[in-house]
């Protein structure tokens, strides 16, 4: 519905759907053009407080008919109101010239500019009793003064009988009775009957759009049963109107807006309800319009000689010289894509109408009563009718309508997988848990929802501005997943999957120790250090002691020797991203031991160097089989087995220069005494008189190049040992000089079921008592104990997770001392992981039980600030 304003003013947009408490179609936003500047509420403002529907007022002005087409309604004071019409008695009479009107803003005192007032066409909700001819209403917000002129260009200068100013006021909320009475009468309180049928499903989901109740209809007024489509029709068409207001207006007035448009149609035309079927404002929210139900195919009031067979919705506002809000378009275009979807209607295809009426449009083009005509499924009130409607620039944005109705969510693609997933070669490997983030080129508000797949099915999902969601995979192995989005059209788009695997268990297969790398000969990778951020690659599968295939993750001796600056270095998996945790860590011409347990990703594993240059040395001692083939895993301790500072296994002294100790373990402190395949040992070199190395390798065996500690004179240095058991023994050999070696069992590996098998999970750091992760912030002191949560933190299971695995580093210690990391709930025995002195950084990796959940950490003496690097965990 159209006319031609002779003004153009800013106004503002603050949300209706924030003040009735209600979702806006825009997500909230607030979006437009010319109406979107701050403006105080006015008294037609909603407040938050309608709890029922909101009486209304028509005020009646008699027109003076001047005689020769003139009529006029002189400057006065009125009644407040906030919409204005011109009526006359009979329905079929026409006004051939021009009708004005102006109102007086009854907060300033301005009048508004002249406008034209363009007529209803006769009989627009058919032949009723009372109907009356009219213009179309026209919102002036709240007025108290009022002036006509009408001046007719017919050949006879004779004007419709009746002619009057009918002034609305829309009542506000709190109009709605201020003492808990609405009305005084109970036909007030009168709700729609919802039909008993529910109206077709839609190819689009159904907007969020304001009830009658929520916009504080008067049931009471309009008390007939709701009319459908006649004939069996079903809607094939939406036409698009605008209310073509003389004032700018708040969103937050909308519903007094819609209100005095259906107290108008109601009482001023005689109509049985408000025309439109729907309703939108510039801020994006939708509101229903004539009674019957959103879901139905509810017979309008609203493009003339069209109703029959189509919906309409109409947005707030003019738009001849103003554009219409973003906001607005994507409303109308959800709910049409809907409406049109019920009935299985393109949007941006064609519509075949009968027409209802002998006419022309506002182009000139013909219509014949009974005949068909082909229009856009998404059409303009001046496509079917002689009217400005819906105004040039809304009228130009009808493409847009038909494409946000119609369209798909563009360039849909995964971006990362992050939380506890980790890049995996062109996947990802998680342990569970994972955030899958994803992106896409259209915009939120065109974006109904998200769903996360996993092997073809919802995992999750989220609303349209939602760009990532957690979720959690089940069963081992690779899994597929995808995200799937549904754009307000109702059209589905699907991204490209990505496969993320979930480690399975895995067994140990210990190997007779063998170097693989060695940076200072060019074993395994080129001859030379690894400089600053340099990394070097080296292929750990496919040789002698390990194999091709079938290998979920090595174990690792790897030493750093001859560095020039104070460092650290990663081990990782080949295809990953490299996080923060580090395996050794250690400062200028120091050389520093550490067993590593590193996934493998594609055969290969890579080490970085953080600064200086240093050489590095890896001897492989063992192997976690993907297949049940190897040994389980039982936490054993810790237990002190050897110590030769007293005699503890072993005779007692110290170990001499090419001397060699042999250790029985199998039959000893409740190890089994058979099924044995290997022993997991923190062995601790102390009391060393000169630079040398220790080899710890299954007795009867020939012993290889490889060393589990390096260290010089004066030294105490642990590392974790994963040995195999020959003959029930494992030996023990020093290269130069004589030195203490203590022994201590944290578990064993077994050829029987009845053991843990090893999960890769991380490297992740759980613990950092410099900065608070994991336990309180701040150093563990002499004889202190930290207590770190595992189990169910960063992947691990909540429950069935028999030992960890942590790499964990002591720095910053004050004084010379040692560190014991034990099973929460148990009594520390006098076994240690760690062993430093004052201003020593040094790591070992550690395998400690899982006792109530958590693993505990004691320092000895003085100060030490305490990290710990999850690697894997062991599970039945």
């Amino acid at each position: 519905m159209a006319r031609r304003a002779r003004r153009t003013a800013a106004g503002t947009a603050l949300g209706i759907a924030a003040i009735l408490g209600i979702q806006s179609i825009a997500n909230g936003a607030v979006f437009g053009s010319e109406n979107n500047q701050a403006r105080q509420p006015s008294v037609y403002s909603a407040r938050g407080e309608e709890h029922g529907p909101v009486r209304t007022a028509v005020h009646k002005l008699a027109l003076t008919d001047k005689g020769h087409g003139e009529a006029v309604l002189s400057q006065r004071t009125t009644d407040r109101f906030g919409l204005l019409g011109v009526s006359w008695t009979d329905p079929k009479a026409k006004i051939q010239g021009t009708i004005q009107a102006r109102a007086r803003n009854a907060e300033t005192g301005e009048w508004t500019a002249w406008t034209d007032l363009t007529p209803y066409p006769g009989l627009m909700d058919g032949a009723r009793p009372g109907a009356r001819g009219s213009t179309e209403p026209l919102w002036v917000g709240a007025s108290d003064g009022a002036e006509v002129r009408i001046t007719d260009g017919a050949r006879d200068g004779k004007l419709p009988a009746g002619l009057r100013l009918d002034l609305v006021d829309p009542g506000t909320d709190k109009s709605a009775g201020t003492s808990g009475k609405v009305s005084a009468e109970p036909a007030a309180f009168v709700q729609e009957t919802p039909p008993t049928t529910p109206g077709p499903a839609s190819t689009a989901p159904q907007p969020t759009i304001v009830s009658r109740a929520g916009w504080g209809a008067d049931e009471s007024i309009s008390p007939e049963e709701p009319g459908y489509l006649p004939n069996g029709n079903t809607i094939r068409a939406a036409f698009v109107h605008h209310t073509a207001d003389a004032t700018p207006y708040d969103c937050s007035e909308s519903a007094a807006i819609i209100r005095g448009i259906y107290t108008y149609h109601v009482k001023t035309n005689g109509w049985k309800d408000i025309g439109y079927n729907f309703l939108v404002d510039k801020c994006g929210t939708l509101f229903e319009g004539r009674k019957g139900g959103i879901d139905q195919p509810v017979y309008g009031a609203h493009t003339y000689g069209w109703n029959s067979q189509s919906t309409s919705v109409a947005f707030l506002g003019d738009y001849n010289k103003v554009s219409p809000s973003d906001a607005s378009l994507v409303a109308a275009s959800r709910l049409i894509a809907y409406k049109l979807g019920q009935y299985g209607v393109d949007p941006a295809g064609k519509a075949t109408l009968t027409s209802g009426a002998t006419q022309k449009n506002y182009f000139g083009t013909s219509y014949t009563l009974g005949q068909d005509y082909t229009f856009n499924a998404v059409s303009g009130h001046r496509d079917g009718y002689a009217t400005e409607c819906p105004g040039d620039l809304l009228y130009g944005q009808l493409g847009t309508i038909r494409n946000y109705a119609s369209g798909t969510v563009q360039n849909l693609a995964i971006t990362s997988l992050g939380g506890e997933a980790t890049k995996a070669g062109s996947g990802y490997q998680t342990p569970g848990p994972a955030t899958v983030n994803w992106s896409t080129s259209t915009q939120n508000n065109l974006i109904y929802k998200f769903e996360v797949l996993v092997d073809g099915q919802v995992a999750t999902w989220g609303w349209g501005h939602v760009r990532s969601a957690s979720i959690t995979l089940s069963g081992y192995g690779d899994h597929t997943v995808a995200v799937r989005a549904t754009h307000t059209s109702g059209k589905v788009t699907t991204s490209a999957p990505v496969t993320v695997t979930v480690p399975g268990p895995k067994t140990f297969k210990p190997v007779t120790p063998t170097r693989l790398l060695d940076t200072r000969s060019g074993l395994g990778v080129a001859k030379a250090k690894v400089g600053a951020g340099g990394e070097v690659v080296l292929q750990v599968t496919g040789n002698s002691v390990v194999p091709s295939s079938g290998v979920g993750a090595v174990v690792l001796n790897v030493t750093a020797t001859n560095p020039t600056a104070t460092s650290f270095v990663s081990v990782y998996p080949n295809g990953t991203d490299r996080t923060s945790a580090s395996n050794l860590n250690f400062t200028a011409g120091k050389t520093i031991p550490n067993l590593v347990t590193v996934p493998v990703i594609d055969g290969k594993v890579r080490f970085y160097n953080h600064a200086g240059t240093v050489d590095l040395i890896a001897d492989v001692t063992g192997y976690y089989a993907t297949d049940a083939s190897g040994s389980t895993h039982v936490s054993h301790g810790p237990l002190r087995l050897m110590d030769t500072r007293n005699g503890t296994g072993v005779r007692q002294g110290p170990v001499g220069a090419q001397d060699v100790v042999t250790l029985p373990v199998a039959g000893v402190q409740g190890v089994p005494a058979s099924g044995v395949t290997a022993v997991v040992l923190n062995v601790t070199a102390t009391n060393p008189t000169s630079s040398s190395f220790v080899s710890v390798y299954p007795d009867g065996t020939t012993r290889t190049s490889a060393s589990n500690l390096n260290f010089v004179a004066g030294q105490t240095i642990p590392n974790l040992v994963i040995v195999p058991v020959v003959n029930g023994k494992v030996s023990f050999y020093n290269h130069a000089g004589s030195v203490d070696l203590i022994a201590d069992i944290t578990g064993y590996f077994t050829s029987g079921t009845d053991g843990a098998s090893h999960i890769n999970l991380g490297p992740k750091r759980l613990m950092d008592t410099r900065n608070g992760t994991g336990v309180r912030q701040g150093p563990v002191g002499a004889q202190g104990v930290v207590t770190l949560p595992v189990a169910g933190v960063a992947g691990v299971p909540a429950s069935g997770v028999t030992a960890v695995v942590l790499n964990v580093t002591a720095t910053n210690p004050t004084s010379s001392s040692f560190v014991s990391v034990y099973p929460d709930g148990t009594t520390r025995t006098s076994a240690s992981n760690l062993n430093f002195t004052s201003g020593l950084t040094i790591p070992n990796l550690v395998i400690v039980p899982v006792v109530n959940g958590k693993v505990s950490f004691y320092n000895h003496a003085g100060s030490v600030d305490l990290i710990a690097d999850i690697t894997g965990y062991f599970t039945k």
